[in-house]
C-alpha cells in the first residue's frame, strides 16, 4: 500500500501554508458557520455540529477564500460564500451517508445512526437553505448562479452514480463524468465564486474554475484509491466501504477489466450481486494492487494535479499562488 502514503511533513506543510495565509479569514468563516447553523429547533444545531465539529480539511471554503485573495479581493463577500460552500458540502455528506448506509464519517459515528435517516436528510436540507441565504446576502447574482448550479450538478452526479452502482461495465469516461459532477464541481464552483467576489476579469475567473475542477478530480481519484489502500484510522471512515457498497470506482473498474478473464466470477458475485463473504475485500484489494489498478488511478490523479497547477500560470508568482500549487501536490500525496 506504499503507493498511497507520503511523508507527514510534506502533507502538513502544504495545507499549513495555506491555512496560515487564510487564518483570519477562516476564523471568520468558522464563526459564520457556527452562527448560521443555530436554530430554535434543538436537533438541528446538535446534528449539524456533530459533523461540522468533527473537523475535516475545510478545503472547499478555503478555496473560496484563497481564490478571492489571490485575485486581490479583500471584502467580506468571500467569507459568506465560503460559509455557503461549507454548508453545501456538509449537506451533501449528510445525504450521502443516508443513501450509502455509511457507519463512519470523519472518524465519528455517522449522524443517521444516532438521529435517524429522516433527521439527517432534513438537517441537510436546512443547511442547503442556510447556504442560499448566505449567497443572497452577497448581492451577487452571478455567485448565486455558480453555487446553485453546483448544487444541481452534485445531485445529478449522485443520482448517476446510484444508477450505475454494481455496473462492472462502467467505462472510464462515465466514471470521470460522475466524479466531476459529485465532487469536482463544488471545488470548481468554490474557486470560481471566490474569484467572482473579487471582481476580476473573465480570464482569471476561468483559470480558477479550471484549477478547482482539476483539483477536485485529483482529490476524488485519490479518495477512491485510498478506499483500497488506507485504514479506518487514517481515513475517518471504514476502508473498503466502496467495495462493500458495490461502488464502481476507477481502481475497481481497472482491476476488473485487467483480471476479468480469470476473476470474472469473483467480481460478478462480490460487486455485481453484492454477495460478499469474509476475506473478499482482502482478495479484491490484492487483485487491484496486483493488476496495477491502484497505481494507474494515482497516476491519473497526478495528471489532474499538474493540470490544476498549470491553470494558475496566469497569476503572478506570490504566496497565495504558491500555496494553491502546494495544495494540488497535497491532494495526491495525502493518506486521508
Amino acid at each position: 500500500m506504499d503507493a498511497v502514503k507520503a511523508p507527514a511533513a510534506r502533507r502538513t506543510g502544504a495545507v499549513d501554508r495555506l491555512l496560515s495565509l487564510a487564518a483570519r479569514d477562516m476564523s471568520a468563516v468558522d464563526a459564520l458557520v457556527l452562527a448560521r447553523m443555530d436554530s430554535p429547533v434543538a436537533l438541528i444545531p446538535a446534528l449539524a455540529e456533530h459533523l461540522i465539529s468533527a473537523g475535516g480539511k475545510r478545503l472547499r471554503p478555503l478555496l473560496t477564500v484563497a481564490a478571492s485573495r489571490l485575485c486581490g479581493g479583500d471584502g467580506d463577500n468571500a467569507l459568506k460564500l465560503a460559509a455557503a460552500v461549507e454548508f453545501i458540502h456538509t449537506a451533501t455528506l449528510l445525504h450521502d451517508d443516508v443513501v450509502d448506509g455509511s457507519s463512519l464519517r470523519r472518524g465519528k459515528t455517522a449522524a443517521h445512526l444516532i438521529w435517524g435517516g429522516a433527521s439527517s436528510v432534513l438537517v441537510g436540507d436546512f443547511l442547503f437553505a442556510r447556504a442560499f441565504e448566505l449567497m443572497v446576502e452577497t448581492d451577487s447574482l452571478r455567485a448565486l448562479g455558480i453555487l446553485s448550479k453546483a448544487s444541481r450538478v452534485i445531485a445529478e452526479g449522485e443520482v448517476l452514480q446510484l444508477t450505475r452502482s454494481h455496473d462492472l461495465d462502467l467505462d472510464q469516461a462515465t466514471y470521470l463524468e460522475i466524479i466531476q459532477a459529485k465532487t469536482a464541481e463544488l471545488f470548481a464552483a468554490a474557486a470560481e465564486a471566490g474569484a467572482v467576489s473579487a471582481g476580476v476579469d473573465e480570464r482569471q475567473v476561468q483559470a480558477l474554475r479550471d484549477y478547482g475542477l482539476s483539483l477536485g478530480l485529483a482529490f476524488q481519484l485519490v479518495d477512491d484509491a485510498l478506499d483500497y489502500g488506507g485504514t479506518a484510522e487514517s481515513l475517518g471512515k471504514n476502508a473498503g466501504d466502496d467495495f462493500r457498497e458495490g461502488k464502481a470506482t476507477l481502481p475497481l473498474l481497472l482491476a476488473v477489466s485487467r483480471t476479468r478473464a480469470r476473476e470474472g466470477a469473483f467480481w460478478e458475485r462480490t460487486v455485481g450481486r453484492l454477495d460478499q463473504q469474509d476475506g473478499d475485500f482482502k482478495r479484491a484489494r490484492e487483485l487491484i494492487v496486483g493488476a496495477g489498478a491502484l497505481q494507474s488511478t494515482l497516476d491519473l490523479a497526478q495528471h489532474y494535479a499538474e493540470e490544476a497547477k498549470s491553470a494558475l500560470s496566469t497569476f503572478p508568482a506570490q504566496p497565495w499562488r504558491l500555496a494553491l500549487e502546494e495544495l494540488a501536490d497535497f491532494a495526491v500525496s495525502r493518506t486521508a
